[in-house]
């Protein structure tokens, strides 16, 4: 069996049909409970907190109450954020797609025209050569600015935001 059939069968048999229908009803559950734009964006409803107690309130309650819509806040931001780090998207490709490559020999040696490579020594120059170029994409810049920027984006929304007139009403029975 060559070396790019024994890939080609490796990676659908880490993918069932059984889970990729439990995570697509999972996905389609969570998108299901996406607020509408003008409901997410209530411009009417916008205002200062008047003090820490109401802030903690609308965070708590929005927080709760948006969640599908600031889940997908942080996934676009997560793209935006890899996107404009080519190096890291690369270096995550390299990596995952070589230990995938590798996983898929099956703990055999890799056979080339130049010599016999065991499964351990391709691991090994997989992460010389990859940590280095993870170090360097700045991974913890990216980490750091994507929980700055979802904080600030989402935390402020909440905050900012007033709960609808019918959870005060369903706060006081």
């Amino acid at each position: 069996m060559s070396f790019l059939s024994r890939v080609s069968f490796a990676l659908p048999s880490n993918l069932s049909l059984d889970n990729l229908r439990a995570e697509s009803s999972s996905i389609r559950n969570r998108l299901s409970n996406v607020k509408g734009v003008r409901e997410f964006f209530a411009f009417n409803r916008l205002s200062r907190p008047e003090g820490w107690g109401d802030a903690q309130a609308r965070i708590a309650f929005n927080l709760s109450y948006f969640s599908s819509n600031y889940l997908m806040i942080l996934v676009m931001l997560s793209l935006y954020s890899l996107l404009t780090n080519p190096l890291l998207l690369f270096v995550l490709f390299l990596g995952f797609g070589g230990f995938m490559t590798i996983s898929a020999l099956g703990g055999q040696d890799l056979v080339t025209p130049f010599g016999t490579i065991t499964s351990q020594s391709l691991y090994i120059g997989l992460g010389v050569i990859v940590v280095p170029l993870f170090i360097i994409a700045s991974p913890l810049a990216t980490l750091f600015w994507l929980i700055g920027a979802a904080g600030v984006t989402i935390l402020g929304h909440a905050a900012l935001l007033e709960k609808p007139l019918e959870s005060e009403f369903a706060d006081q029975v």
